[in-house]
């Protein structure tokens, strides 16, 4: 009887602790043109657990990638970044945002025109939107151009379909991969070799 309560409460422990490492993950949700590319970008920071592909920031409820492109949901093209606070901080997540795309430019994301490609952080509470506003401003000093990004709070999270998911990783020789996201993800990864030791926090 003893041993039935005793490994009954090492299971009930083991189930909490679980629960609790869980829990401890954070998400924000950002865009910055195709979300192949954003996407990707993250998938290299350490820290970052899991990157979704979705749409957000319009009207129309459970968008289609082909409702997107008519231009009229109000939607972008956004990732929702899962990380773990205790191995890179919110901080260093909307820091790297400023690196993987251009916030400067305006209706679009290089060749991607259009308001589902622009540039923009759904907050989901007080402390996101004001760790955004801070990122936003310190970038700026290191800008010529003024920074187009939206700061907005997040609506609804729509999750984009199962062929988005992943796309590079599965995807690498075609050609908007192979042409666009290749030479931007080889850049990130020597520039992330050649963070300091403790950038990620």
């Amino acid at each position: 009887m003893t041993r039935r309560i005793t490994q009954s409460l090492s299971a009930l422990i083991g189930f909490f602790l679980m629960n609790t490492l869980v829990a401890k993950n954070e998400t924000v949700v950002v865009g910055g043109g195709c979300f192949w590319c954003t996407e990707a970008a993250y998938e290299l920071l350490p820290g970052v657990k899991d990157v979704v592909s979705g749409y957000a920031g319009g009207h129309v409820p459970n968008p289609t990638y082909e409702q997107i492109g008519t231009k009229k949901t109000g939607h972008a093209e956004v990732i929702r970044i899962e990380f773990d606070p205790a191995v890179v901080s919110l901080e260093r997540v909307l820091e790297y945002f400023w690196q993987v795309h251009n916030p400067t430019q305006v209706g679009g994301q290089g060749n991607d025109i259009g308001p589902q490609y622009r540039s923009v952080i759904l907050y989901a509470n007080a402390a996101q939107k004001a760790a955004a506003e801070k990122s936003k401003a310190e970038a700026q000093k290191s800008l010529r151009e003024p920074i187009t990004t939206e700061i907005a709070a997040l609506d609804k999270f729509w999750v984009a379909e199962d062929y988005h998911q992943d796309y590079f990783r599965r995807n690498p020789t075609k050609g908007y991969c192979a042409v666009v996201i290749a030479p931007k993800i080889k850049k990130l990864k020597q520039e992330l070799g050649n963070a300091k030791p403790g950038a990620g926090k």
